[in-house]
């Protein structure tokens, strides 16, 4: 059945969070006889008791937990609202939520360098996962993706730059195993690789189509222990050539190709997209990506 008034789980809610009438009475603003009539009239409609009741207070029954689990979620939607609207005011201050998949800091870190300098008032929050981030819940104020346009229909997506990769390998591990000069010389190597078969990124789509399953002596979901490993000597491993070259522990044993490469996205959500603050955070980033040394 559907929730018609709201005000009565918003109580409910409160009466859980406090413990007592009277307390969620004065949180709420209202008289505790406003408060007993509202969870009286909610257990009423969903014909089930929600809270015990005993002489210190009330306490959620099984059904409470249930309804309770959903408003403390709307609460918290809520208060991502509240942070988003925050951040439509006309100032470049407060909190600004940047997302990205790993191995990109090369190139954010000084975009975010160039924000704090433009606009000291900023805030800033870098936070590198695989997942994707719900802009529309507030997740984020601007999300940097790879692969695939984003086709969310509330996003702008706009281009950035195309993220290539190379072959790397420590200089131990070459004065050891060689240096292989073909594609057809990959399969007597040893390598670094993604703990799961299925990986998004391309090139290690590629490295499972090329090489042997078992020449993947270590397999890891995480991309610093992916870098330590190939630097350690473990075996051939893909990097980001933004963060990998030059390096004086690591060697390009073969250069980044358009099959190992993925397109980067800028993506922001249309209600913020024109706010001062997502523009100067999108400015900064292009920035970046352009003054980024040569990859190809």
């Amino acid at each position: 059945m559907g929730f018609d008034n709201w005000d009565e789980i918003r109580t409910a809610y409160q009466v859980a969070r406090v413990g007592t009438v009277s307390g969620a009475a004065e949180v709420m603003g209202v008289h505790h006889a406003t408060v007993i009539r509202h969870i009286d009239a909610l257990e009423a409609r969903l014909g089930a008791r929600l809270f015990q009741r005993h002489p210190r207070g009330y306490t959620p029954t099984e059904a409470g937990r249930l309804l309770l689990a959903v408003a403390q979620a709307t609460e918290d939607q809520f208060a991502q609202l509240g942070a988003r609207i925050a951040g439509a005011g006309g100032e470049v201050s407060g909190e600004l939520i940047i997302t990205s998949l790993p191995n990109l800091s090369a190139m954010v870190i000084p975009a975010m360098a160039r924000l704090v300098a433009e606009h000291p008032a900023v805030r800033l929050r870098y936070i590198t996962d695989l997942r994707v981030f719900r802009l529309e819940y507030g997740e984020a104020h601007v999300a940097i993706r790879a692969g695939a346009k984003p086709a969310e229909p509330d996003n702008v997506v706009q281009s950035l730059t195309e993220r290539q990769t190379a072959l790397y390998a420590a200089p131990a591990y070459l004065a050891a195993h060689g240096t292989p000069a073909s594609d057809a010389d990959l399969a007597r190597h040893r390598f670094v690789g993604p703990e799961a078969a299925g990986g998004r990124a391309p090139y290690h789509r590629w490295l499972f189509d090329h090489v042997p399953r078992e020449t993947i002596v270590f397999a890891t979901n995480e991309a610093d222990a992916q870098r330590a490993a190939i630097v350690a000597g473990i075996g051939l491993g893909f990097l980001p050539v933004l963060e990998a070259r030059g390096r004086s522990d690591l060697v390009e044993v073969m250069g980044p190709r358009p099959e190992w490469s993925a397109p980067l996205w800028l993506v922001s959500h249309v209600d913020l997209h024109r706010t001062p603050k997502v523009q100067a955070a999108l400015a900064a980033l292009k920035a970046a990506a352009a003054a980024c040394p040569s990859e190809g």
